[in-house]
């Protein structure tokens, strides 16, 4: 069988994490710098799509780590209702991987003018994302030929966290960021084909997490859909209970995503209510009443871990794609750059 794109460029996570690290050492200085000169008292992201789920990571990360209240502002406010923010002691990241979008373009132009630092993140550093905005940390991902976004949304993420340790001199931090290819390396060899049995013949799933878990479930849930088919919702593991769980009954798929940080009991709790209700439950980072657990590469920082556990989904979900008839590559009605106004 010929290996599809996803495939080979879920394979590349670890070299393109590397070549990230090495290349946009300078980037990353220059801009941590210019975010401690400017000492933000907000910060707003502005992205789409998965570069939105990388988005969200930052947030939970940035807020866990400083305090600095981080938020998603919807492009539209710029390109459509042209509408100027006050952003004086503010940071603006805008997270894209192809930069070309106009709105997202819109979005930065418009908190620069309104007085924001802005920051690009983006594969393309001569794109007009990357003009805009006063720092760019270029991806280096190298050409990412799949429809579906994998090493350029784990680079993005990545690039947050190098950004966040080098803006907070937090060593640890630093150090965990700088064995990410290694933890992705080590992610290669786990075996979630049990998730992929279940999600074989499955019509619905939910993908749970906690902090920066939270979004990776929404990316998760994202290549469920456009991938495999899948109609998947994401949500906090602490939300699902709020409505949600209503639906979940024998044999509904949950893949709940926990790490050893201060929210994992609490993900064990939910799931454990959830298999009581019936669910055909996954879980990592711990081992719960009435679940499955996948493996998962262990004693990783907190803040790096849950980004860690997308390279094992990303290995699974193209294996399940194809399983259900689908070509990861080419999802139906997608295209690999989408320009949005």
């Amino acid at each position: 069988m010929t290996q599809t794109h996803m495939a080979r460029e879920v394979a590349e996570i670890p070299q393109s994490v590397a070549r990230f690290l090495d290349r946009s050492r300078d980037s990353v200085a220059a801009s941590a710098a210019a975010l401690r000169d400017t000492d933000p008292g907000v910060i707003i992201t502005v992205a789409r799509g998965s570069s939105d789920h990388a988005a969200a990571y930052m947030k939970y990360a940035i807020e866990l780590q400083t305090g600095v209240p981080v938020a998603s502002v919807g492009p539209s406010i710029a390109s459509i209702y042209k509408r100027p923010l006050k952003l004086s002691r503010a940071a603006c990241i805008g997270i894209s991987q192809s930069g070309r979008s106009p709105d997202i373009v819109d979005m930065i132009r418009s908190a620069r003018d309104g007085g924001a630092l802005s920051i690009a993140v983006t594969n393309n550093a001569d794109s007009p994302m990357a003009e805009t905005a006063a720092h760019c940390l270029a991806l280096n991902a190298g050409e990412e030929k799949s429809v579906a976004a994998t090493k350029t949304f784990v680079n993005s993420v990545v690039a947050g966290l190098a950004l966040l340790a080098e803006w907070t001199q937090d060593k640890d931090l630093c150090a965990a960021v700088a064995g990410l290819p290694d933890a992705f390396a080590e992610a290669a060899g786990k075996d979630w084909s049990p998730l992929s049995d279940r999600l074989a013949s499955a019509n619905s799933a939910y993908v749970l997490g906690r902090g920066p878990g939270n979004a990776i479930a929404g990316e998760a849930a994202l290549k469920l859909k456009e991938t495999s088919g899948t109609h998947a919702e994401a949500y906090s593991s602490a939300e699902v209970l709020h409505g949600p769980s209503a639906i979940v009954q024998a044999n509904f798929p949950v893949l709940a995503l926990g790490v050893e940080d201060a929210a994992l009991p609490h993900v064990v709790a939910t799931v454990e209510k959830l298999a009581e209700q019936g669910a055909d439950v996954f879980l990592t980072g711990a081992d719960a009443k009435g679940t499955t657990r996948l493996p998962t590469v262990g004693g990783l920082h907190p803040m790096v871990a849950p980004l860690v556990n997308i390279a094992n989904f990303y290995a699974c979900v193209e294996g399940l794609a194809r399983r259900r008839g689908f070509d990861p590559d080419t999802p139906p009605h997608l295209r690999k750059v989408t320009e949005t106004v």
